[in-house]
């Protein structure tokens, strides 16, 4: 009975383990549809050294509803609101509004103004069918803006999310191609606690410098003696496929994302999620592999 009991446990860990690394789509026109925005989700940006926008969508994408929208903040760490860090805030999405006209004064809590306090990477939101405009605005501990803000993104909701995901047709495979990749990209996660590599999937090849994107599920980020129940901040590996470590990057400022500038050559990330003390990892680690092909000057 207890041996049943433990296989069955272990085969859910191993299971949870394995859903946090997602494949490269293995339908021959899929994987070409995704690898051709490869280079478009690992652009490196250095001409904001702090900006916010949204990982995963585009402006002017076709989505169902309900979608996902991943937060992005370079040049800051991400912490819940109240807790005072002059180089950390939390996420706000402006929905089908403009942005406030007082920069001082507090962001107000409507449908309007959707506000993520709790240190979330991300949402998954619902609207009625037909065009809306979304814009992501970072504030800090008293919800008053930075006035770091992303620029606006323009969705089309198609209507509810349907139940089979979209495929490609061969005979029309520009137009088709598109929608699928725009449903990919925006599917809500299953419902649980994981750490993700957002923008990478394993086995993609990328060429260096590139930029890797990080969120969390089931849990919020905050920067290290800031945390709390339910509260954690990112950790990332760089792994040589034996196992040899090339790079740790401790994110313990709230970070969400890093550039990697590395040679040619075959890869582990490890991106671990973990609490306070730097010492005990919140959910299991996400690991996939990458194929560096070639270094490019910025």
């Amino acid at each position: 009975m207890h041996e049943a009991r433990f296989a069955f446990a272990l085969l859910t860990v191993l299971a949870s383990v394995a859903a946090l690394a997602q494949p490269l789509p293995r339908d021959e026109r899929e994987r070409v549809c995704w690898l051709q925005t490869t280079k478009e989700r690992t652009q490196v940006r250095l001409n904001e050294p702090t900006a916010v926008d949204v990982s995963n969508l585009r402006d002017g994408m076709t989505v169902y509803s309900p979608f996902r929208v991943d937060f992005a903040i370079r040049g800051m760490g991400v912490v819940p609101a109240g807790k005072v860090n002059p180089k950390a805030g939390h996420h706000h999405m402006l929905v089908d509004t403009p942005l406030p006209m007082n920069p001082g004064a507090q962001i107000p809590f409507s449908d309007f103004h959707r506000h993520y306090g709790k240190g979330q990477t991300g949402a998954v939101i619902a609207l009625a069918p037909g065009p809306h405009r979304l814009r992501l605005l970072f504030a800090d501990h008293d919800h008053r803006p930075y006035f770091v803000y992303s620029g606006e993104y323009r969705v089309n909701v198609a209507g509810p999310r349907p139940k089979e995901p979209l495929r490609i047709d061969p005979a029309r495979f520009e137009a088709s191609c598109r929608a699928w990749y725009e449903d990919e990209i925006s599917r809500p996660r299953p419902e649980g606690q994981r750490a993700v590599i957002v923008n990478l999937r394993d086995g993609e090849p990328v060429s260096s410098p590139f930029n890797v994107r990080f969120a969390v599920d089931g849990f919020g980020v905050a920067p290290r003696g800031q945390g709390g129940d339910g509260l954690g901040h990112f950790r990332f590996e760089v792994l040589r496929p034996d196992g040899g470590s090339v790079q740790t990057i401790d994110l313990s400022n709230g970070a969400t994302q890093a550039n990697l500038f590395l040679v040619p050559g075959s890869y582990r990330l490890r991106l671990r999620f973990v609490d306070d003390s730097g010492r005990r990892e919140l959910v299991p680690a996400a690991e996939l592999g990458i194929n560096v092909l070639s270094q490019e000057r910025l």
